[in-house]
């Protein structure tokens, strides 16, 4: 027994000390699976049990002010990380290579500006969890979906990995495409809130859907350019950690789209 337990906490320490990025690894959560899975055990209990117990004989908050502070914090957040990539990272004059770019672990200043970059996001997908808790204080529990569940547990998983194992290279470009399709998201939630009558153009709401879908298209196609790059390198097997991700995703936003927009109501017969 005593060898099981020596063992598995050298393997520990190898997993999340020795393998992990130094220069990002210090920094909270990042390198600490424990804390990562405490929060999203904590999330999800809320947002499937404690919440909806919570608010069962209660009536839905008004958090109408709340969320629209919320969501213009997540705006200027989603914009900052965007447009500081496209003028240091990945726009045109850059030396970061669209096919295949490798992780400077370097402590140049460039290379710590990519670091700080993808741990800044990462923190936005944290706070991204606060979406659901809104959904179960306002009691709209038919928003509270196996997909919006999935695809907010996933995406802390997949960028706590990233960035405590891998904070720069090829997978940033997702960040700069998800943070742009985020600026638009919250903006739409935005005037949502503060416009009810916005809710009601499914033209708006088409919109979003779509662009989230090219969102996971451009994210599969960028990131599967590695599997077709021997000489690639940054690590090619990551591909089978992100690729079926995002192609679930994909999956479930195309079959929620068809079902949304697409696909005609039934006739009902006298």
């Amino acid at each position: 027994m005593a060898e099981i337990i020596r063992k598995a906490i050298s393997g520990y320490r190898f997993l999340f000390d020795e393998m992990a990025d130094p220069r990002t690894k210090s920094w909270p959560f990042v390198a600490k699976p424990f804390h990562g899975l405490a929060l999203l055990a904590l999330y999800l209990t809320f947002v499937l049990k404690w919440g909806p117990k919570l608010m069962k004989n209660r009536k839905p908050f008004n958090l109408d002010k709340v969320m629209i502070v919320y969501n213009i914090i997540q705006i200027i957040c989603c914009a900052y990380i965007f447009v500081l990539s496209i003028l240091k990272i990945w726009g045109p004059g850059q030396k970061y290579r669209w096919v295949c770019e490798p992780v400077d672990y370097s402590m140049s200043e460039d290379a710590l500006l990519v670091a700080k970059a993808a741990y800044f996001y990462f923190l936005l997908k944290i706070a991204d969890l606060a979406d659901t808790i809104f959904f179960v204080l306002r009691k709209k529990s038919n928003q509270v979906s196996f997909l919006h569940l999935y695809h907010h547990t996933g995406m802390v998983l997949l960028v706590w990995g990233a960035v405590t194992y891998f904070p720069g290279g090829h997978p940033t470009m997702v960040g700069v495409i998800n943070s742009f399709v985020h600026c638009v998201m919250y903006t739409y939630y935005t005037l949502t809130v503060a416009f009810p009558a916005v809710k009601q153009s499914v033209t708006f709401k088409k919109f979003v859907t779509q662009i989230q879908i090219l969102q996971f298209f451009l994210c599969i196609v960028h990131y599967g350019a590695i599997c077709f790059k021997p000489d690639c390198e940054f690590p090619r097997w990551t591909a089978a950690v992100f690729l079926p991700q995002n192609i679930f995703m994909l999956v479930l936003f195309l079959d929620f789209y068809f079902k949304t927009y697409m696909r005609k109501p039934k006739k009902i017969c006298d």
